[in-house]
């Protein structure tokens, strides 16, 4: 027997109250997006935690069902896009990670489901001197 969404009635609650956790915590922004076409998108299947101490930010996503050659992930020092595809879905994830991070010594690991992206911060803006 096939279930539809009509099955699941606390979905939308579900996502709302999702949704305000996220508002809540830290003004951390995670955005979940599916692309046009796809079931549902990682919010429903995922969990993702960011992870910010003095030696380094951490991002870590459970990305079910995905394969390791299925993933691709690019980062402006800003915001990390996560993109990923499963033999049912493709998703689109933005987390705006808590400060700025060096894209360029990023570290990804995927381990039976579970991706870990690891940043050094930034240095510090230097000076411009006038002359």
């Amino acid at each position: 027997m096939r279930r539809d969404d009509r099955d699941e009635p606390f979905d939308d609650l579900f996502r709302e109250i999702e949704r305000m956790m996220n508002d809540m915590m830290n003004g951390a922004d995670v955005n979940f997006e599916s692309k046009p076409g796809a079931d549902a998108g990682f919010g429903a299947d995922t969990h993702v935690d960011v992870h910010d101490t003095d030696d380094e930010i951490r991002v870590i996503a459970d990305l079910p069902g995905v394969e390791k050659k299925n993933i691709e992930l690019e980062c402006d020092g800003k915001t990390l896009t996560i993109s990923a595809q499963s033999e049912h879905r493709e998703y689109d994830e933005r987390i705006s990670l808590p400060r700025r991070v060096n894209e360029h010594t990023a570290n990804a690991t995927y381990n039976n489901g579970v991706l870990e992206v690891v940043f050094e911060p930034a240095d510090q803006s230097s000076g411009i001197s006038l002359e």
